[in-house]
């Protein structure tokens, strides 16, 4: 919970009290590689972080082909924006990848502590715009360079996830098959 309590402290927008008071409304989940935190076609009810562990976002393309449009590592928030805001069903899912420590709060309980709390809407947009902001710049490097020069970036960019993360899983992430992936790791070892 320590991550938790340092990322709710972000700027030092609210003090202590504040902070002790959005934890208390936290629960925790323990998730295994696999299991769902939402799922598609569902309406965004909980913002989830994350405290251990990793999640992928996905959803599927034109082709009706999964694709994984992000990761979600320690210390950031996990949240369908599109869904929560707009209270419209998700085309997107979220799941562990990894065994993941993670907690979460309801909407509506976050509805309420803007209420009592009220700085927490600053808070709130600071921490969108941050993690927007790093979505950004994490996937640009997708746009950009051959499949081996990508892995290579994401190697250098999350040695973590490139360890642990299921290689399916990558290559999704990086718009290539898994057989290409496996020839560029094949290729990179020798």
């Amino acid at each position: 919970m320590d991550r938790l309590r340092a990322v709710l402290g972000f700027g030092g927008i609210l003090p202590e009290s504040d902070i002790d008071l959005l934890i208390q409304n936290f629960q925790f989940h323990n998730l295994k590689a696999g299991d769902s935190f939402h799922t598609i076609g569902n309406i965004a009810n909980k913002l989830g972080f994350v405290e251990k562990g990793a999640l992928r976002v996905f959803g599927y393309g034109n082709d009706g082909l999964e694709v994984v449009k992000y990761f979600v590592r320690p210390n950031q928030f996990a949240v369908d924006l599109e869904s929560y805001y707009s209270l419209q069903p998700s085309e997107t899912g979220i799941e562990a990848v990894l065994d993941t420590e993670m907690y979460s709060v309801k909407r509506s309980v976050w509805d309420q502590l803007n209420e009592e709390v009220p700085k927490l809407f600053l808070l709130s947009k600071s921490l969108t715009e941050a993690n927007l902001l790093n979505k950004i710049k994490d996937n640009d490097f997708l746009n950009f360079g051959t499949a081996s020069e990508k892995y290579q970036e994401f190697l250098r960019r999350y040695p973590d996830l490139a360890l642990s993360v299921p290689q399916q899983y990558i290559a999704s992430y990086l718009k290539i098959t898994p057989q290409s992936l496996s020839r560029i790791r094949s290729q990179m070892a020798k």
